[in-house]
Parts: structure tokens; C-alpha cells; sequence
């Protein structure tokens, strides 16, 4: 097989209008075979998601396999992030009723075992939502993870948090979770919130999306919806750098260190330590982008969803 072929994917999400964005950027690209989209409960409840990526994917004309996945956090009770996504998850667009179909008979852990093990080539694993599924599988299958080619995430944060004082939100919501897979000797990347908003979508580039077809159409629509950032002064599209972490990795710096989760903290549950500094005087299991080339992401960004256009 061509090294050139695009690798074995598999997204766990929680749309959400970034992650939208992230699954479409994703599922246009040739360097990535999306084999398996896992909703999972997150920005709004599972139902949500997973009725959201069924729409998303009926709109694109895209049938990648998917497999609902977790209601609610390892032990703790879910926080959405609705305030941020709308009620639906995906306010601000008609998309048609799904024609999509989404399998409920299985875990999310057991489907992406089930892909793992139908590829002779090692998979690439994105997580853009809370990472409880994630760290299901890691734990179930100790065996498969020999076979991922690399866990690229979006989360945690480099200072402050936007869940709690100190917590990001995909990483916040289940912290037992996030512990589990920083704990899993998989090679992780990881694109922290704080990159999210270096990597502004300015009002000029929303404009030059709107004229991208429908798929732009839908985009701008859902952008003038979304309260990450701001319409008018420029908006956060944090999940979908996870996704050009992939494809792009030259637009990023990234430092190599520990990375440690907060558990057991009654204000710091949750936290991320990124330790940039050695503090804690542990092993490297994390390469961490502490930069992107803003105009280079927004220029890609803007490409990228022309890509998905022509699907």
C-alpha cells in the first residue's frame, strides 16, 4: 500500500459547532479515511450530538460509520456547554432530516476497537470532545493501542481555564477520563484552548466562507450562532485544530513535556498541568502546541472548507 494512502481515522466528538467544522475539514481532506465518527456527550446531551452529526454528515452526502457513545462523564454528573452552541447543539441553519444511519447496539470503545483491528495500517485518533470513550477504550483494549498511529487532541489549557478557574472544558468534563488517557503511553498531541484563540476566524474570512456554496452558506450560518469569541471581532475554531495539527503540522510550535490531570482538587478538578517547565519531574507523554501561525490557519482554514465543498 502507498504510503500516500490517507490513514484509518476515527473522531470522537461532540458537535457543536466547531466540531462540526473539525468533521467536515477531516472527512474533505485526501490524507485522512474517516472510518468511524463516536458522538458522545459533551456540548450537549448524546442525543444531541449524535442527531447533529447525522444531520452533518446527510448534508456533506458522507456516510462514514457512527456509533453512538457515552451519555455522561466516567463519575461525574454532565456540564453542557449549550450557552456556547445553542440548545441544539448546532443553532442557526435548516440542515435536512438525517438520512444517516447510527448504530446504538454496540459501545463507542467496542467500535473503535472493531476499526482498529480491521486496519493493517496503525489508525489516527482525534478527540475534540470529552474523552470518557476514549479512555474506555484505552482501558478495554490495551492490546490495540500498539495499532494507533497517534492521538491528536483538542483540550486542556496552558493558564486559565473556560470550564473552571483552572479546567478546559473537554478536558474538565470528565477528568478521570483525560487522567486515563495521558496515563496510556500513547503518543498524544494536543492543541490547548489557549491556541484556539490565537487561531481567530476574523469577520473577512467569515465573508469569503459565506461564498463557498452551500457548504459555506451552512458555516456562516452556524458561525453567526456560535459564542466562541465573536461574530464581529473574530470567532475561536478550536476543535478543527486538531484536525490541522494533522494536516499541517508546521503552522504549530510544540513542546514536548508532561502532561498531568488534576482529580482529586476541590476548585482544581479537572486542571490541566502542562509542564513546561519540568516542575514535576516527570516523564515526557505529550507533544503540546504552545503556538500557531494565525494567518497561515486562517488562510488553510478557509481552503479547507472549499475542499469539503466540492464533497
Amino acid at each position: 500500500m502507498s504510503t500516500t494512502s490517507p490513514a484509518p481515522t476515527i473522531i470522537s466528538t461532540d458537535p457543536g459547532i466547531d466540531d462540526a467544522v473539525a468533521i467536515a475539514i477531516a472527512l474533505g481532506s485526501p490524507m485522512l479515511d474517516v472510518q468511524l465518527i463516536c458522538p458522545i456527550a459533551g456540548n450537549v446531551s448524546v442525543e444531541k450530538t449524535t442527531l447533529n452529526t447525522r444531520r452533518l454528515l446527510t448534508f456533506l452526502n458522507q456516510a462514514p460509520r457512527v456509533v453512538q457513545g457515552s451519555s455522561k462523564p466516567l463519575l461525574r454528573p454532565l456540564k453542557d456547554a449549550s450557552g456556547v452552541h445553542g440548545k441544539t447543539g448546532m443553532d442557526g441553519y435548516p440542515f435536512p432530516e438525517p438520512a444517516v444511519e447510527v448504530d446504538t447496539s454496540i459501545p463507542a470503545a467496542v467500535a473503535m476497537h472493531e476499526t482498529v483491528m480491521a486496519n493493517s495500517r496503525p489508525v489516527t485518533l482525534i478527540g475534540i470532545g470529552p474523552l470518557t470513550d476514549i479512555a474506555l477504550f484505552i482501558h478495554q483494549y490495551p492490546d490495540d493501542l500498539k495499532k494507533i498511529k497517534e492521538l491528536v487532541l483538542m483540550g486542556g489549557a496552558l493558564g486559565r481555564g473556560n470550564l473552571g478557574v483552572l479546567s478546559e472544558f473537554n478536558f474538565g468534563t470528565d477528568p478521570e477520563a483525560a487522567k486515563i488517557v495521558f496515563n496510556s503511553g500513547l503518543p498524544i498531541r494536543v492543541a490547548p484552548m489557549e491556541i484556539g484563540r490565537q487561531a481567530k476566524i476574523l469577520p473577512e474570512t467569515s465573508e469569503k466562507i459565506k461564498q463557498l456554496g452551500k457548504v459555506g452558506d451552512m458555516f456562516y450560518a452556524l458561525f453567526s450562532k456560535y459564542r466562541g469569541g465573536s461574530f464581529k471581532t473574530g470567532l475561536n475554531m478550536y476543535d478543527a485544530l486538531a484536525v490541522a495539527m494533522i494536516l499541517e503540522p508546521s503552522y504549530f510550535n510544540e513542546v514536548t513535556t508532561h502532561v498531568e490531570i488534576e482529580t482529586r482538587g476541590e476548585f482544581t478538578a479537572g486542571a490541566s498541568l502542562i509542564d513546561l517547565k519540568g516542575y514535576l519531574g516527570k516523564p515526557d507523554n505529550a507533544s503540546v502546541a504552545t503556538n500557531v501561525d494565525s494567518e497561515k490557519f486562517e488562510s488553510w482554514f478557509v481552503d479547507a472548507i472549499a475542499a469539503t465543498a466540492s464533497l
